[in-house]
């Protein structure tokens, strides 16, 4: 629904931890490519593997806006062959990027898919905003595969800023003809406890409620 880099909670040291965490398994797998190892935080501190992705994640906007490096284009150059342009120490974090998922759901029905026709479909701009999509005004969202619209993702120097542009964008992205989680991520974008960074895995039932 919602991702964000860098995480508002994790510190310096728990996230190299995670990091070599990350290079060890795929080290010991004798992975080659872009891949993506998740890991759960608790409160105290704690993480915990969850999966691995072997593939390009959907949330790599994020990590393209605020590292510079194209995921994508990287990913075809392994897969070709050739080595990766630079290291680990060349990568320097500039600033914070939130990227929402623009679903064709309803979410006063639990997110329930909503097929059908885009009859207007006009994305936002602007400085600090882009959008991934493939849809366009009278294009048909089938029941039968994933109910993404768009990817819109934001930048900006701190997070209340990359915040402040994410609701920019959210109000000024207009789709008509089928239900939308705009609305929902509306609401979420203004919600004090997301804004303050703090929210768990039980966030989004107890915002629905």
């Amino acid at each position: 629904m919602v991702e964000e880099t860098p995480c508002p909670v994790l510190n310096p040291e728990i996230r190299t931890k995670m990091g070599d965490a990350a290079v060890r398994a795929a080290m010991k797998a004798n992975y080659a490519g872009a891949g993506t190892i998740e890991f759960l935080l608790d409160q105290d501190g704690n993480y915990y593997f969850i999966e691995m992705n072997t593939r390009i994640q959907v949330e790599h906007p994020v990590t393209e806006w605020v590292t510079g490096i194209d995921l994508v284009a990287e990913t075809i150059r392994i897969a070709a062959g050739e080595e990766l342009g630079y290291s680990q120490d060349d990568i320097k974090l500039q600033g914070v990027a939130l990227e929402c998922r623009i679903n064709a759901e309803d979410p006063h029905q639990d997110f329930a898919p909503c097929p059908g026709l885009i009859s207007l479909y006009l994305p936002p701009g602007g400085i600090g905003v882009r959008v991934d999509s493939g849809v366009y005004s009278g294009c048909r969202i089938s029941p039968f595969y994933d109910s993404l619209i768009a990817k819109l993702i934001t930048w900006g120097r701190n997070r209340q800023e990359t915040i402040q542009r994410m609701e920019r964008a959210l109000s000024e992205f207009q789709i008509e003809g089928v239900k939308t989680t705009i609305p929902f991520l509306q609401d979420l974008m203004q919600n004090d406890q997301f804004r303050r960074g703090t929210v768990d895995t039980s966030f989004i039932n107890s915002l629905l409620d």
